[in-house]
């Protein structure tokens, strides 16, 4: 496993942007796929972004639905860091979003094996 540490998150108006940075330690980052996730109030967790484990500069990046378009993935392996972009930003958009790694990676909760601590991204109307 690895321990993952988010940073980057605050309050924002609609419209903005903000960058999410999770910086992972303990295990060798470029074979580990990367997830981020989101919880708001009384919802559950969901997918929002993952990219694959890299070999060189090829990798997979893939989006949920709802940010697509507004929201980039990308992760720097000298720097054991994934970050994600999230530009025109909407008051939905308001959650605490969490950092996940795993040897495969995907879209569910349970492919993942290592998670942070969450960062809160709020986004004022």
């Amino acid at each position: 496993q690895v321990q993952l540490v988010e940073s980057g998150g605050g309050l924002v108006q609609a419209g903005g942007s903000l960058r999410l940075s999770c910086a992972a330690s303990g295990r060798t980052f470029r074979t580990y796929a990367m997830g981020w996730f989101r919880q708001a109030p009384g919802k559950e967790r969901e997918f929002v972004s993952a990219i694959s484990w890299s070999v060189g500069s090829a990798y997979y990046a893939y989006y949920a639905d709802f940010v697509k378009g507004r929201f980039t993935i990308s992760r720097d392996n000298a720097k054991n860091t994934v970050y994600l972009q999230m530009n025109s930003l909407k008051p939905e958009d308001t959650a605490v979003y969490y950092c996940a790694g795993g040897p495969i990676g995907g879209t569910g909760l349970s492919e993942y094996e290592s998670w942070g601590q969450g960062t809160q991204v709020t986004v004022s109307s």
